[in-house]
Parts: C-alpha cells; sequence; structure tokens
C-alpha cells in the first residue's frame, strides 16, 4: 500500500532538507571542542544580593553536573564570525583595534553571539548556545575568579566596600598589556579550554539577578532583569545585552570588560528520521 500523498510530500520535504543540510554543513568547519567530564564544585552565585538593603558577598554553593559538557577549546574567531555576516545571519561588529581573521572576535553583542550561535546550529547540524555561568565557571577551573570582596558594607563609610570592589577589579585586569592577542596567547587550563579569564570578556546566557536577604541571611525575595547578562572573565561584569564596546557604556554594575566575546557549547540534537518520526508520534 502506497502512503498517502501527505506523508509522500512530507518524506520528500524531509529528505530535501537533509540535502540541504548536509551541503551547508560542508561550508564551514566544525569548531574544536573539548569534553568536560561530569563533576561538582564550589561556585558563588552571580547576581547582587542585599541584606537589608545593603550589598553583601553572594554565597558559596556546590553545584553538581551530572552529564558532561562539550564547549569550544577556542573562543569564537573572527574569520568565523565574518561568515555569519557575510550570510547576513548576523550583525556587523564593532571594530577594535588590529584583528586578522585567526584571532577571536571582539565588538560583539549577546544578541549578536546567540546569533552566531543559531546559524552555526543551522550550518553543522548541532545545536550551539551560549554556557550559563554556572558552566563557564566549571569550566574556567583554576582560571575562574572568585569575586568575593573582603570588606563588609559599612554605614559610617558606604564608599569602602565600593572602592575595595574597584581595587580588586583594576588589579586583576590586563592593563599593561591591552591589545588583542592571537587565539591561545593566554594559554591552556587544566581542562584544556585556552585563553579563560585572559583580555576578553566572554559572554553567558545567565540573567542579572538581584536577590533580597533578610537579617538573617535568609532570601525574600528575588528580581530577574534579562536584559542584562553575565560576561564572565577576570571578574564578572553585567552587561546590557545589546552592547557590543563594553568601554562604550552599558556595564550594569562594576568595572567593564577591556573586550566582549564568546564560546559556545555544543548539544547534539535528534537526527532528522528520529525528528520526523517524533512529528508523527512514534
Amino acid at each position: 500500500m502506497l502512503p498517502n500523498k501527505a506523508l509522500f510530500t512530507a518524506i520528500i520535504a524531509l529528505f530535501t532538507l537533509a540535502v540541504s543540510a548536509f551541503a551547508r554543513a560542508e561550508k564551514i568547519q566544525v569548531p574544536e571542542t573539548v569534553m568536560l567530564k561530569p563533576g561538582s564544585f564550589l561556585y558563588r552565585k552571580s547576581g547582587e544580593f542585599l541584606k537589608a538593603g545593603y550589598p553583601v558577598n553572594a554565597p558559596q554553593i556546590e553545584v553538581t553536573f551530572s552529564r558532561p559538557i562539550e564547549m569550544m577549546k577556542f573562543q569564537v574567531g573572527a574569520g568565523d564570525y565574518e561568515k555569519c555576516v557575510s550570510e547576513a545571519a548576523c550583525q556587523d561588529r564593532v571594530r577594535q583595534g588590529y584583528q586578522n581573521e585567526n584571532m577571536p572576535v571582539t565588538g560583539v553583542s549577546y544578541l549578536d553571539a546567540t546569533a552566531y550561535a543559531k546559524w552555526l546550529s543551522m550550518k553543522t547540524g548541532a545545536g550551539w548556545r551560549l554556557p550559563t555561568d554556572e558552566e563557564w565557571a566549571f569550566a574556567a577551573g583554576s582560571r575562574y575568579i572568585d569575586d568575593i570582596i573582603n570588606v563588609e558594607f559599612d554605614r559610617d563609610d558606604p564608599a569602602a566596600r565600593w572602592l575595595a570592589k574597584y581595587k580588586k577589579y583594576a588589579d586583576l585586569e590586563t592593563g599593561a598589556d591591552p591589545l588583542i592577542k592571537p587565539a591561545g596567547s593566554y594559554g591552556v587550563n587544566e581542562n584544556g579550554l585556552y585563553d579563560m579569564s585572559g583580555n576578553i570578556w566572554e559572554w553567558t546566557d545567565s540573567c542579572y539577578v538581584r536577590t533580597s536577604l533578610n537579617l538573617e541571611g535568609i532570601p525574600i525575595g528575588t528580581n530577574d532583569n534579562c536584559g542584562v547578562r553575565v560576561a564572565a572573565g577576570q571578574h564578572r561584569s553585567y552587561m546590557s545585552l545589546f552592547v557590543q564596546d563594553a568601554k562604550g557604556g552599558g556595564c550594569s554594575i562594576g568595572t567593564p570588560p577591556d573586550y566582549l566575546g564568546f564560546r559556545l557549547v555544543k548539544e547534539e540534537q535528534p537526527n532528522l528520521i528520529s525528528r520526523f518520526l517524533k512529528s508523527f508520534g512514534f
């Protein structure tokens, strides 16, 4: 018995889609990735914590990843990003000094990074996305820098904590070497990832969250602002999602990053046949 017309048409469309996806995938080299093994680590929560209205350090918690995380070995390159721009799938970036195609891309917003992830997913047939702040911190390993400020808020000297935070962030930055460098210039960490916590901060998918605590330190309310995202690097920064050049403004809290770039996490997507069968309830 021949399949009905609708099913036959769907099969032809699926075959055409598969051929098209294969052709697209051959036009771009799949980025190198590193597979991070499942594990646990101590993580200081991102965002702002206010105790009785005054800033305090975020709590440190244990985070466990029960599944491997596959992440790009290097930050997305300028040349790779330009391919996305040439196909009108990404917006042009802000040009920042000399960069050849082998250097990491900078001058990109959160919106640009997610557009690139969508384009790369279409090109390769795999699912690509920005990491969460927790995933980025786990991947950074020893390159991750705890943003604890060892100065309690003093009502009689409210600027003391702010100045301590500013000094810590300023001391961490690479102000003596502000040039954008070729990929790999900041070395590799114990997880096989290059250039973590260099002078290019990396967009994450985590939203900025403000948490209110009572006098006992118990959370009594949160306010999520997903118009601001966490950029991870030598310290956390909270950036408006449309900002491409942090030095030009848009840093919601703290010292702005030198440059904004990104790397992506890879997630395998169901193959075309599986998706086709699922659409029919199998």
